[in-house]
């Protein structure tokens, strides 16, 4: 590698003549933009390492560049960077006549992007409109070789409030598979509370009051879009910090919001006591390896509890067994009581979950402690009450003490749907535990996110004036699961109005009950937070799913007798038909509503899609209570339940348990397109069963940069990015971008509306 002085000297050349020159522009985010005939230069892979410290960020990224053809080659590197970014190092291999590298600020990188879309008819550029650029020279990139390229560029965090926002701007289209490395160490100047990404799942590796190492998890390599990293400093040590992210939204008032907070710290040294009920199925299929691996995890939760801790232990198959007579503090003499029980379960009998459950539920709790059940069956209930109706009535009417059932369904044979209920009827979660998966490895993991809580059933709530109503609906969660060291909550939902919003976070800690409260604007809402009602409706979609999936375990109602339609009931044919609309509009696709990316559906016929989706529906929501079936749609609608990032492949496990993705609908900025052939249909189009043009406009043409500058204004000229036509919804009329040919008769030149 050879150092080369970055030149900062005025963009002299001409953008016509630059345009005109041999060489091809490389943009490490999109396929390379060259001249006709030209063999381009390829991005195989890139490494980007970010350090911030004290809000100022250095990103370095290592640009791996292959050049396919049979000569030399020159490339210049087109970078969308944060503005206010400063080159401070520019390296690569080889000689260059004339090394550059500069940052050009938004408006001259407009221009340049412009200029290069007339004259390449390529408007990928277009997306990057609200970013400077860095512009470097590349020479040569040598015939059938590589060139590694390393670039650093300083720039400082945007901040809304406590909490800083770091951005490394990067294409939202799906198309490319170009893996990406991205490392970030994170030193703040005091304790952190937050740190979290909505666009990239992230991989801890080191946590320190004042530091963070982070690193993207695999899955997410090969994610479009800008990787954002936001994070928050702690003002007070004994208090949490929340910010938000709001996005508005004209049609209903006001917004849709994101609301992140840090659990807040205990006040004292000790930690909430816990109290632990293990519930063992010993049913006859249980015998052999899962008895004595669930035996193994027992008692490693057991050697996990603090000295004064509550332990019981129940074991059940046609009846139900306990070690002791009531939850004991953990010590010497009863945690040896306690292993010597778990040591003499035999496997035995049939699956009598309810009154395992009750037994569980019903008994008495240590005051003072959170009461927590890992409860395990590997089958359907086949002892005792047995339907799902009087289990999660039992569930719900049944737990005086507010007990927590980590549900832990092992195998295929379980009811996932049943399973699911009383987990989250009880600020629980299910694990679920493959027939070749270990059962001590799952239990550990659960157990492990739940030590030393800090607060007990949390409530956030809006504080409002006197004779003033609510401003804020729809949130997800609905309940807001209990609160232990180092979690974090991710609200979302939505507001009216443009006032600041006041909340209250309460609940109950090792000292008895807290209240935080917080003061939060939305005048900074922005288009450009388009993440932010996407993720609320992939999260609703999972919560309409699931209540469908409810239903169908009313064995004493409708749903259950031969030859009965469910959807015959208006309330279910309601949730269908909210579930078909939000994953159109937000692009956000699962199992049952796959067949929008399918090309021989008919996105023009709303009956026939309605129909699909209510066939899946039925047939898998509704009436796949166990086995493989029912164990995807579990991992898929959790998955979704608690999503804080963005998922913009809509990756779900299929029924075989192989990972789906789809690359047919493209989620950018805050819109969403479904491809059918060489055009991009916007989704609000539709839902509006309009799908023909109003007008047209060619690329290229006047009309065609007037929406670019209006698009612009908006934050949405990445819909322009997408390749080939584009029928795009502009205020309620469909405007179709296409090649230069001459319109149809029956559409009229677009009236761009600045």
């Amino acid at each position: 590698m050879r150092a080369l002085s970055v030149l900062f000297t005025i963009f002299g050349a001409a953008l016509s003549a630059t345009a005109q020159s041999p060489h091809q522009w490389v943009v490490p985010h999109r396929a390379a933009l060259v001249p006709f005939g030209t063999e381009p230069v390829r991005v195989t892979a890139v490494t980007a390492h970010v350090r911030i410290v004290d809000r100022a960020a250095t990103t370095t990224l290592e640009l791996q560049l292959l050049n396919p053809g049979h000569r030399d080659q020159e490339a210049v590197v087109l970078l969308p960077v944060p503005a206010g970014a400063a080159v401070s190092q520019f390296t690569f291999e080889g000689a260059a006549a004339s090394p550059q590298a500069r940052i050009l600020p938004r408006d001259e990188a407009r221009a340049l992007y412009d200029d290069i879309t007339r004259r390449l008819k390529d408007p990928a550029l277009l997306e990057f409109a609200d970013w400077g650029c860095l512009r470097s020279s590349v020479f040569p990139v040598p015939a059938h070789g590589n060139q590694r390229i390393r670039v650093t560029f300083d720039h400082l965090l945007e901040v809304d409030g406590d909490r800083a926002d770091y951005v490394l701007p990067r294409s939202e289209m799906i198309g490319s598979d170009v893996p990406w490395t991205i490392t970030v160490d994170l030193q703040a100047r005091a304790d952190i509370g937050l740190c979290h990404s909505v666009s990239h799942e992230l991989v801890v590796t080191n946590v320190k009051p004042r530091a963070r190492s982070l690193t993207i998890a695999e899955a997410s390599r090969r994610s479009p879009g800008a990787f954002r990293l936001s994070y928050t400093t702690v003002t007070s040590a004994d208090r949490p910090t929340a910010t938000l992210f709001a996005y508005p939204d004209a049609a209903i008032g006001g917004g849709w919001f994101l609301l992140m907070a840090n659990a807040p710290a205990a006040t004292t040294q000790k930690s909430m006591l816990r109290e632990v009920t293990l519930v063992l199925d010993r049913s006859g299929s249980m015998a052999g390896k899962k008895m004595d691996q669930a035996k193994a995890a027992a008692l490693q939760v057991l050697e996990a509890l603090e000295p004064g801790e509550g332990i019981q232990i129940l074991d059940y198959g046609n009846d139900v067994t306990r070690a002791f007579a009531a939850p004991v503090a953990k010590n010497p003499t009863t945690l040896a009581a306690a292993r010597a029980y778990i040591d003499g379960i035999r496997p035995l009998g049939g699956t009598n979950i309810h009154d395992a459950l009750q037994e569980a539920l019903s008994a008495p709790a240590m005051p003072g402690t959170l009461p927590l059940v890992l409860f395990l069956t590997d089958g359907l209930p086949t002892v005792g009450p047995t339907s799902e109706r009087e289990l999660k009535a039992l569930v719900a009417n049944g737990n005086p003490h507010g007990r927590r059932v980590f549900s832990f369904g092992v195998g295929h044979d379980v009811n996932v749907p049943l399973l699911d209920a009383i987990a989250e009827a009880t600020r629980a979660v299910t694990t679920y535990v493959l027939p070749d998966e270990d059962v001590e490895v799952k239990v550990a993991r659960t157990f492990a996110k739940l030590g030393h809580p800090v607060l007990a059933e949390p409530k956030l709530t809006h504080e409002t004036a006197k004779n003033e109503t609510s401003r804020i609906a729809d949130l997800l969660p609905r309940a807001l699961p209990d609160l232990f060291a180092g979690d974090q909550i991710v609200l979302l939902g939505r507001y009216r109005g443009d006032a600041d919003l006041d909340f209250m976070l309460s609940g109950r800690g090792p000292e008895g009950a807290r209240s935080f409260r917080f003061a939060l604007p939305v005048r900074n809402a922005s288009l450009a937070h388009g993440f932010v009602p996407r993720l609320w409706a992939s999260r609703q979609i999972a919560f309409l799913v699931d209540a469908l999936r409810q239903q169908g375990g009313d064995l004493g109602g409708p749903l259950q007798r031969p030859g009965t339609d469910p959807f015959a009931d208006p309330r279910l044919c309601e949730l269908r038909d909210e579930i078909l609309r939000l994953s159109t509009r937000f692009g956000v696709l699962g199992e049952y509503t796959a067949f929008l990316a399918t090309e021989g559906s008919r996105l023009d016929d709303w009956n026939a899609l309605t129909t699909a989706c209510q066939d899946a529906l039925s047939g898998r929501a509704i009436a796949t209570r166990s086995g493989v079936g029912a164990y995807n749609q579990g991992s898929n609608l959790w998955a979704q339940k608690l999503q804080a990032c963005a998922n913009p492949r809509n990756a779900f496990l299929d029924q075989s348990l192989t990972v789906v993705e789809t690359t047919s609908v493209q989620q950018v900025c805050d819109r969403a397109f479904l491809r059918r052939g060489d055009r991009w249909i916007d989704g609000n189009a539709v839902i509006a069963q309009r799908l023909e043009p109003d007008s047209r406009v060619e690329f290229g043409s006047s009309d065609y940069f007037a929406l670019v500058h209006r698009l612009q204004g908006e934050r949405r000229t990445g819909v322009l990015s997408l390749g080939g036509e584009i029928l795009l919804e502009v205020d309620g009329k469909n405007v179709l971008i296409a090649p230069a040919v001459q319109p149809a008769q029956s559409l009229t030149p677009m009236e761009i509306v600045r």
